[in-house]
């Protein structure tokens, strides 16, 4: 049986627009590295495995979403699996230091996204 939250959640992916799917899966890969960098601060080796996967996961489906007919899904793939690395990296190693550098990168990208978004709708209007 589904939370209220989890029904929510499933409703919103139900309804969301493709740019609105992708800002989704950033905000959960941003958040799950961060659940990951706080379980290798704190010394939690297996929440930091966990959250770290999962965020990897998400990278994983971002890169099997990508529309190589257009040239920057080129660059994409290279800076997913640049961030994939350094995931595995980071959490091989417990190193706090390369998943941090992954939000980074994960924030700005997302940040890029948001502002396509607006475009978007601001062409759509």
């Amino acid at each position: 049986m589904l939370s209220p939250q989890q029904k929510y959640q499933q409703l919103s992916a139900q309804t969301a627009t493709p740019i609105q799917l992708v800002l989704m899966l950033y905000d959960g890969a941003i958040r799950f590295t961060k659940q990951g960098i706080e379980g290798i601060e704190q010394g939690h080796r297996e929440q930091a495995n966990n959250y770290l996967c999962k965020a990897e996961s998400i990278i994983h489906e971002l890169v099997s979403s990508l529309n190589f007919n257009y040239p920057i899904s080129k660059d994409l793939v290279l800076i997913y699996e640049y961030l994939l690395h350094n995931l595995i990296q980071a959490n091989l190693k417990k190193e706090a230091s390369l998943a941090i550098e992954v939000l980074g990168h994960l924030e700005q990208l997302r940040d890029g996204w948001r502002q396509v978004s607006k475009t978007a709708i601001a062409v759509g209007n």
